[in-house]
């Protein structure tokens, strides 16, 4: 039995949605019908084909890509819930129906009940989850696995949970504290481009009718001004153009990898990039050796979460070190991309025995200072904006107050 998902109109014309369960969409239009519903659409929840859905050269890729994808908010919430009610002892395929009940949210609904259907064809939970890469990621796939193997997926899916549920509040912090940045900027720009269109052309007459030679500051202002009003729309399209043309160039394997590792010597961003990619790795590691899964996988899989394309081929060649028989504090260590003290760690976990726990301390330090580097550059940012956005509008004053100074001097 699968999933469909459906558009139909009912007895007054209105178009509704929806998923229903059944054995192929010619009964579920059957089904439809029979409860006085008029069938659009009938589609399978399950997508085609993975490779459909990377495709990126067409609109209809993108909606699908989208269609099989949740947030992080959705994931943690169906973690949790799917984790509570199989340590209540609910089979799995019961518990993937009730959360489908209860869930408000189609999107998500539909993705569940799609799983479950391959749950009770016979299929793991594991491979259900694998239909939707994009709603669920390959380190959840391989925890979730890992539990169903070992044969405590309870455990694993508490453990699971506690993971989505840090790692979503981590994101939601780090975006909570981007969100007065972004407004200081976007306002600051505002304010200058305002005084440059509508104050500065105003005084520029009262400059130009006084016959006096205007300082060099204030020609400067007003070459600037002018060129906005009469090239302005001509600067957006070129700003936006050489965006997109920094985007394709940074869609080659090259170009990106010299870019990434670029920018891990730039002073206050390359240090922001080790702890990010440092605590992706390390909480990757815990949850997955937690769960049973083999360090060398664990390890390949952690590589795939990195941001950073360097990193990630450091982290991919410490598998490959691992799996030649090299320590893992010794293999992460030979890139010089992690930080001294997650290296000391993990070295301290391995000679005594201990490495779950203390990838979960590690972990949990990389977290700390994660969110300790985030508040110490949101909180140097506010003070450096606003020291350049006085400076900028100190030199507009003063090329403005300039001419009215030597007109006053000469009149007087």
């Amino acid at each position: 039995m699968a999933a469909f998902e459906y558009v139909v109109l009912d007895s007054k014309g209105r178009q509704k949605k929806g998923t229903l369960e059944g054995d192929s969409a010619r009964q579920v239009r059957q089904k439809l019908r029979d409860d006085g519903l008029v069938p659009i659409s009938v589609e399978s929840t399950v997508p085609s084909g993975r490779g459909r859905e990377e495709k990126s050269g067409s609109v209809r890729s993108l909606l699908g890509a989208n269609r099989h994808s949740l947030s992080a908010m959705d994931l943690s919430v169906f973690t949790r819930q799917l984790a509570t009610l199989v340590q209540a002892g609910l089979p799995v395929e019961e518990a993937l129906k009730a959360i489908s009940k209860q869930s408000d949210k189609p999107k998500l609904r539909s993705i569940v009940l799609a799983v479950r259907s391959k749950v009770v064809e016979g299929h793991t939970l594991a491979t259900g989850l694998g239909d939707f890469p994009r709603a669920f990621p390959e380190i959840y796939r391989a925890t979730v696995a890992a539990g169903e193997h070992s044969g405590h997926l309870d455990l694993v899916l508490e453990q699971l949970a506690d993971y989505t549920e840090s790692s979503h509040d981590t994101a939601r912090k780090v975006k909570g504290a981007l969100i007065y940045p972004i407004v200081l900027v976007s306002f600051s720009l505002l304010i200058v481009i305002g005084l440059l269109n509508f104050v500065v052309p105003k005084m520029v007459s009262v400059f130009e009718s006084s016959g006096n030679a205007l300082p060099g500051l204030t020609v400067g202002l007003i070459a600037v001004s002018e060129a906005l009003q009469n090239y302005g729309l001509y600067m957006l399209v070129v700003i936006v153009m050489i965006v997109f043309g920094i985007r394709h160039l940074l869609k080659r394997e090259l170009i990106r990898f010299r870019v990434h590792q670029a920018l891990l010597k730039v002073p206050v961003l390359g240090r922001l990039s080790q702890v990010v990619n440092a605590s992706r790795v390390a909480n990757t590691l815990s949850i997955l050796s937690r769960s049973g899964v083999q360090l060398v996988d664990a390890l390949s899989i952690a590589a795939q979460v990195t941001t950073n394309i360097c990193i990630r081929k450091a982290v991919q060649d410490a598998a490959v070190m691992l799996r030649e028989g090299s320590s893992l504090h010794r293999s992460l260590e030979q890139s010089g991309h992690f930080p001294p003290m997650l290296i000391q760690m993990i070295a301290s976990g391995e000679s005594s025995g201990e490495l779950d726990s203390m990838l979960t301390r590690a972990a949990r330090a990389q977290d700390r200072e994660l969110q300790s580097s985030i508040s110490t550059i949101v909180s140097l940012f506010e003070p450096v904006m606003m020291m350049f956005m006085g400076v900028v509008i100190l030199v507009i004053v003063l090329a403005i107050m300039l001419p009215v100074i030597s007109m006053n001097s000469l009149v007087s």
